[in-house]
């Protein structure tokens, strides 16, 4: 299990994703129900906002995260948290589609901004040292995963109730959870921006080749965060032989492996080369992973569940090395003084990634029966293989000013913005 941050900065901010992924949790399951049951909208129109929002969304990522470089991530951060309240307060009075419409792009243009934002100061809170940086990353990823099962359990009694007043309840503990996130991150101190080189172009992160390679391969790896809860529930009802609630315990497993090694695994990718040679491991887990959840098919009830639950462990390991590469790379490449901008085009290819997951993993995985999951499985292998190539090649242009100077980030330092 990960320990807890040391005192200061690091445990505040800690504390911050603690109560705000709490709150995110409410929602991630209930919301669609919410929208179809008590606002009346039909499945079709949830689908579609929450679609057109989503790209919408996707598109605040990096002028915020410039502006988090430019000014205090943590006030920036605190701004973008008191608009995700207020727009989840306003769910409360959708009741057609043209307003569902109108609050998502509102919400999610303040998440996609949000997750920039924290990830500039994740980096600022968690230190000057690359491998003391992410190794905080990773314990906030723990953090963050309890927090999230926790508030799914207490959204499942919500959805077992099934009343309007339940639903109503989770969104108010959603906006409420920004409150106080928004709160406890007032006590973090203020950062202020670093200085960059002479003749540095604003827009750095989008005229970053290399970075920009490194984005599409971790967002085409990041295919796997999708592969336990869309394709594999319904290839275990519908194509193998194993308990239905197989699925579940899939997720159990998986939370479990995150909790208990994520920080560990870290420890192992302290460099951007071992971020590349993470990512070539984790695709050779997933290579095995996803051929096993194929061949499970046909096998018999309980040998069906043996092979599942091993592919999940296997797959939970790659999915450790895979984020922890992430972890890495996304740190260790950008410049010190853009890292709220390089935040937010990373964040694009993950939110890319997810956005595409239901037609790759259920239109086209599925549809291929076994042969699907082998060539998905390849297909993670590729995309890893890659990896060293495009970690050197971004390593090989890096600019002078890559490691932030320990004087503006000492864990326990407050430094005041600049005017």
């Amino acid at each position: 299990m990960a320990a807890l941050p040391p005192r200061g900065p690091q445990r505040l901010f800690a504390w911050v994703l603690l109560v705000n992924w709490f709150g995110i949790a409410l929602l991630l399951t209930s919301s669609v129900l919410y929208f179809t049951r008590v606002a009346h909208l039909s499945a079709a129109q949830v689908g579609a906002g929450l679609t057109v929002a989503g790209l919408i969304g996707m598109t605040a990522g990096i002028p915020v995260g410039d502006l988090a470089d430019r000014r205090d991530p943590g006030t920036v951060l605190r701004a973008t948290m008191l608009v995700q309240a207020v727009a989840t307060f306003a769910y409360l009075f959708v009741h057609n589609f043209i307003a569902f419409i109108v609050i998502s792009v509102v919400d999610l243009l303040a998440m996609s901004a949000s997750l920039a934002t924290a990830g500039a100061l994740t980096r600022r809170v968690g230190g000057h040292d690359l491998a003391e940086a992410t190794r905080y990353r990773a314990i906030t990823r723990v953090i963050m995963n309890v927090a999230v099962s926790f508030g799914s359990v207490v959204s499942a009694i919500a959805i077992g109730l099934d009343t309007p007043d339940a639903y109503r309840a989770l969104l108010l503990g959603n906006a409420l959870s920004y409150v106080l996130a928004l709160v406890i991150a007032k006590r973090i101190p203020r950062y202020a921006p670093l200085p960059k080189p002479a003749k540095t172009k604003r827009w750095t992160a989008v005229r970053d080749v290399p970075f920009l390679a490194a984005t599409a391969l971790n967002g085409a790896m990041t295919l796997q965060m999708s592969v336990l809860m869309l394709p594999l529930p319904l290839w275990v009802v519908d194509h193998t032989h194993a308990p239905r609630w197989t699925a579940s315990v899939a997720l159990v497993i998986n939370a479990i492996i995150v909790a208990l090694l994520q920080v560990h695994i870290g420890k192992k990718v302290p460099t951007l080369r071992q971020g590349g040679r993470a990512l070539r491991r984790a695709g050779l887990y997933f290579l095995v992973s996803c051929s096993a959840i194929g061949l499970a098919a046909g096998l018999p009830k309980w040998a069906a569940f043996a092979v599942l639950c091993g592919a999940v462990i296997v797959h939970s390991v790659g999915e450790l090395w895979h984020a922890s590469a992430t972890f890495t790379l996304e740190f260790g490449l950008p410049p010190a003084h853009a890292q709220g901008q390089y935040q937010g085009l990373a964040g694009i290819g993950r939110d890319a990634a997810r956005a595409s997951a239901p037609a790759i993993l259920v239109g086209a995985v599925l549809s291929a029966g076994r042969g699907g999951w082998i060539w998905l499985g390849i297909f993670l292998a590729l995309a890893g293989l890659l990896g060293p190539a495009v970690t050197r090649w971004g390593e090989r242009t890096r600019p002078p000013d890559a490691e932030i100077s320990s004087a503006d980030v000492t864990p326990g330092h407050t430094p005041e913005m600049k005017s």
